[in-house]
């Protein structure tokens, strides 16, 4: 998408029907698995996002070779993991950059990782510690992470309140190793969603991950194999036409499992919590206009639907309390006040605590303001949706940051009915 873009979006309603786009979180693990494999694989059903091709781009450092065609990747992958000639640059994808350090860290040899200043800036210490302790190299400054030195098989103990990244970027490397592994937790897991889908696709392409009571235990010396993958549809990306369908029209969303793993799954259930009315289809939902319900929305395993999520409660009657909140604080922006304040400015009732999100709600926004995307993809599409119940059309600037995740956002809200008019390239 066109750098610095800037829209003029209006009031109205959403109709029709879209196909979800292919999951992020499986297209980065399957690409990675893929590559990991002896021989060919297939990948169907994939969209080049911006952090899709920095994955791509940094396996192809190691000696992965890829052939692209419109929806499919074909991935030749490695026999032995070579040392990067060059810098890895993981862009802004926080998954990029946490699941291929432990897996680059198997050369034995230097590698450089960098990126935007908000990725790198955002917490390693677990990967800090755990090199520290293995006498390896791990330093991060000028934007730059160096790791020098191979994690090593032994025991693992990790906090249940870190992203699930560190746990998945072990997960990735452990396996190649002579020896077995354990990763324990320590206190509660949030976010297991997202090791549920580490652990999915690395059983697809032959490695196994064993769950214990408290920890998993990772075998050593096994081989990854080549395996044909299709993405299925991504409840993330998914949850913002669902929720304009449900506060200003009747949107169909296909291509969504209703049996899926994905930990975003959950924005069925807040919404059927929140009263509004979803309609079963074989191969998806649709969601209609209803009047809604705040309630109590818990983020601890799907931190990604926190704006929009917010969203929708502002425009639900009566008190919401969106609460374990803290990891929205750690994304591409501070996503708790990026929220807050983009959602306030857009004249929602809201206030923000340390701990949870506090809502009443309205039935319309008032709008009439100029309010910036924060350069976050989610924010970007979260004031999209809030935009069609607003009173007066709202100035969005940087909305091409949706092309981290979702290249075609603008494409699909406008098949919908979304209306909005470019006013600066």
């Amino acid at each position: 998408m066109i750098k610095n873009q800037d829209i003029m979006l209006f009031p109205g309603n959403l109709n029709g029907e879209i196909k979800a786009p292919p999951s992020k979180s499986l297209s980065h693990r399957a690409i990675i698995c893929a590559s990991l494999s002896k021989g060919k694989s297939v990948i169907k059903n994939i969209i080049y996002s911006e952090d899709i091709t920095a994955t791509i781009n940094a396996l192809e450092l190691i000696g992965a070779k890829f052939e692209k065609t419109n929806d499919s990747l074909t991935v030749y992958g490695v026999k032995k993991i070579k040392t990067p000639a060059q810098d890895v640059d993981c862009n802004e994808s926080g998954s990029t950059l946490r699941f291929l350090i432990p897996l680059f860290s198997l050369s034995d040899k230097e590698v450089i990782f960098t990126g935007k200043k908000s990725l790198i800036s955002r917490p390693q210490s677990i990967y800090q510690e755990i090199f520290d302790n293995d006498g390896n190299i791990f330093t991060i400054n000028n934007n730059r992470i160096t790791i020098k030195g191979s994690v090593k098989a032994r025991t693992y103990t990790l906090k249940g309140n870190v992203s699930s990244q560190f746990f998945s970027g072990l997960m990735f490397a452990l396996p190649l190793l002579e020896e077995d592994s354990t990763i324990y937790i320590d206190g509660l897991l949030e976010s297991k969603s997202y090791i549920d889908l580490t652990i999915a696709i690395l059983e697809e392409y032959g490695i196994k991950i064993v769950e214990l009571e408290h920890g998993y235990f990772i075998e050593g010396n096994q081989s990854y194999e080549a395996y044909n993958y299709t993405v299925e549809g991504d409840y993330s990306q998914a949850s913002f036409f669902l929720v304009g369908g449900a506060i200003s029209g009747l949107v169909n969303v296909t291509d969504l499992l209703h049996d899926s793993k994905q930990g975003d799954i959950a924005i069925i259930e807040f919404l059927k919590q929140m009263k509004s009315k979803v309609i079963y289809m074989e191969n998806g939902y649709i969601t209609d206009f209803s009047e809604m319900y705040g309630t109590t929305i818990d983020l601890a395993d799907c931190p990604d639907l926190g704006p929009i999520i917010t969203l929708l409660a502002c425009l639900s009657e009566g008190k919401s309390r969106i609460i374990n909140i803290s990891r929205l604080r750690l994304k591409e922006s501070d996503r708790v006040k990026s929220t807050v304040s983009t959602l306030k400015a857009l004249g929602a009732n809201i206030k923000s605590t340390k701990n949870e999100i506090v809502v009443i709600g309205k039935s319309s926004l008032s709008g009439g303001v100029t309010v910036d995307s924060f350069n976050d993809h989610r924010i970007a599409m979260m004031v999209s949706i809030a935009a069609l119940k607003c009173e007066k059309e709202v100035i969005l600037t940087n909305v091409n940051a949706v092309s981290k995740s979702y290249p075609n956002f603008l494409k699909d809200y406008k098949s919908l009915g979304g209306k909005y008019e470019t006013i600066k390239d």
